[in-house]
């Protein structure tokens, strides 16, 4: 390469979200409160210690419902941040994660079948899925 220029890598094209005649392969959020989007998000603090990041938010309005950050999480906090979430804004019908094993835990899954919501699990390497 002249100059000791590097070309970037062509990224792989991404899978469509619905198919060709118009109808859909995943859950489209229709109106507010609908479908519920969440995830984990690490960063590190000055002195270098990792600290994790819950992140609730509803897929139809794009607001930031919750963001919970501790040095660690498990799936016993997941539950607390959406039961506090589900008194002030009303039970979702779908909530959207990754398979984690925070949100795939037996207890997680019983909890929000409990209160008559359903999950919706994103496929495995497909992060703009939770778009």
């Amino acid at each position: 390469m002249p100059e000791g220029l590097k070309l970037l890598e062509r990224q792989p094209r991404r899978a469509r979200l619905w198919l060709t005649d118009g109808s859909c392969i995943r859950l489209r959020p229709e109106r507010p409160r609908q479908v519920w989007a969440y995830d984990f998000v690490e960063d590190r603090s000055r002195d270098g210690r990792k600290f994790r990041m819950l992140c609730v938010v509803d897929e139809f309005t794009r607001e930031a419902l919750a963001i919970r950050f501790a040095r660690s999480l498990s799936s016993t906090d997941v539950m607390d941040v959406l039961a506090d979430l589900f008194l002030a804004h009303g039970t979702p019908a779908h909530i959207r994660s990754d398979q984690g094993p925070e949100f795939v835990a037996k207890a997680v899954k019983a909890w929000i079948a409990g209160v008559d919501a359903k999950t919706a699990y994103i496929e495995k390497a497909s992060p703009w899925e939770m778009a």
